[in-house]
């Protein structure tokens, strides 16, 4: 996935009138990073509703705090951190790997124009195929560590290079090489258990 390059500065007029309580300009933050932290927060709790709680808590403690956002990192950044932050807490508090449920599997890739496409012409057999695959992908991320889900949503789904995970997770670049590799070894390891 292609990350589009951003400009440094890109935020600042919003996150400058948000900090003098012009709530408008949040609102056009949370507008704008809303569909990406969904997708980095639902492909690490992989539950809808507990998707919407964690957003919800997320832009609240952004706004809460924008006051103390120095722009040291970009407001992507620093919004990423808190999302990432959150989530990961939360899972932690509620201490589960929770097993999947058949009605929670994402339906996104199904409207996806080139999945439709590629699944058009197929026969029945394909198309399970398909579904089982993303029912079993969703169960190996769930198998893994939340830092190491966490690692695996931001650079394969979303898309973000090493080095802005790095700030994100507030951890070097190696440790980030690390998770990813030790995560893909156990993805690789849990998905060759479904082909035996």
């Amino acid at each position: 996935m292609t990350q589009r390059k951003r400009k440094p500065d890109e935020d600042k007029a919003l996150v400058k009138a948000a900090k003098t309580g012009d709530t408008e300009a949040f609102d056009q933050l949370v507008i704008k990073y809303t569909p990406k932290l969904y997708g980095l927060v639902y492909n690490m709790t992989s539950n809808h509703e507990d998707t919407n709680d964690v957003l919800q808590e997320v832009f609240a403690k952004a706004y809460k705090s924008l006051k103390r956002f120095r722009g040291k990192s970009t407001f992507y950044t620093w919004i990423y951190s808190i999302s990432v932050n959150m989530t990961l807490n939360f899972l932690k508090k509620r201490g589960r790997h929770r097993k999947m449920s058949l009605d929670d599997v994402d339906s996104g890739i199904q409207n996806d124009p080139d999945f439709i496409e590629a699944t058009a012409k197929s026969d029945p057999v394909r198309e399970t195929n398909i579904s089982e695959l993303q029912e079993r992908l969703n169960m190996a991320m769930m198998q893994l560590s939340e830092d190491h889900r966490a690692v695996v949503t931001m650079f394969d789904i979303q898309g973000l290079p090493h080095a802005e995970i790095s700030k994100i997770l507030g951890v070097s670049e190696g440790t980030v090489r690390s998770r990813l590799f030790y995560a893909h070894r156990q993805l690789q390891n849990y998905l060759e258990e479904f082909r035996k």
